[in-house]
């Protein structure tokens, strides 16, 4: 066949597709176990992380099962309908780790059944209860995790992330400082909740108790927006939990 002909051309190049295709999908699904690894273990740093429990992508997984002692899911009412502790399923038979929060608030917006997950956390005999929160940023989705205290309401560390925001703007949201802010504000003001807002122009600057807000990022208004829409919108699914919970036990939401 002449190698110069049009006829050759096509059917090498249909060959090279076809070929690199093959390949392509074999290296997929070849590292597909590797990348879902992956998530999942990005996915417990960040849980231990807003605990202000330091891992590494080698000790992350044995952190986790020291330090979570137990994952929940609720429903809208705030009542438990899954827990999972010590390896085993105390009640239901669906893990809070493996709930996909984007999915269960697009449930939630469309009017469909909805369960939140939450994480209850053993820091060195210091009770810790971890929320998920997600929402929209200025280029994309933002999320991260809220630790609470033992009171349900003061937060005890935090963390967020995001997919495409600005950097040195909105992409400060994943940086220490920004996070460091939330330590000891509260959720709740005499009973009621606030959630926690991010200040444009400063909390100082603002009517917003210093108990219930932060300082926005400078030249990130849209992405602090988000999170401050984030908190209130995601938070808010808990607040039934909570009150069941405080109703339950000695401790007051103040």
């Amino acid at each position: 066949m002449n190698t110069n002909s049009n006829k050759y051309i096509f059917l090498y190049a249909t060959v090279m597709v076809v070929l690199v295709a093959a390949i392509l999908s074999v290296v997929a699904v070849v590292l597909k176990p590797y990348q879902d690894n992956n998530v999942k273990v990005e996915k417990m740093q960040a849980i231990l992380t807003s605990a202000g429990i330091v891992s590494t992508p080698a000790d992350a997984a044995d952190l986790y099962t020291k330090h979570i002692v137990r994952e929940i899911l609720i429903d809208a009412q705030g009542n438990v309908v899954a827990s999972f502790a010590g390896g085993a399923f105390e009640t239901g038979d669906r893990r809070a780790f493996d709930a996909d929060l984007k999915v269960e608030l697009s449930k939630k917006e469309k009017g469909e059944t909805y369960v939140m997950p939450l994480f209850e956390c053993d820091k060195d005999g210091e009770k810790l209860v971890i929320i998920p929160v997600r929402g929209k940023g200025l280029w994309g989705p933002v999320w991260g995790n809220l630790a609470l205290k033992a009171d349900l309401n003061t937060v005890a560390g935090a963390t967020f992330d995001h997919k495409g925001e600005t950097p040195g703007l909105g992409a400060e949201i994943s940086t220490t400082a920004f996070q460091a802010q939330f330590v000891g504000k509260q959720i709740f003001d005499n009973g009621q909740f606030v959630s926690v807002a991010v200040v444009k122009g400063g909390v100082a600057n603002s009517n917003i108790n210093p108990a219930h807000g932060v300082d926005a990022i400078s030249g990130g208004t849209i992405t602090s927006v988000g999170v401050s829409d984030m908190l209130k919108d995601c938070l808010e699914n808990y607040v039934g939990y909570i009150q069941k919970q405080t109703q339950n036990d000695s401790t007051t939401v103040q």
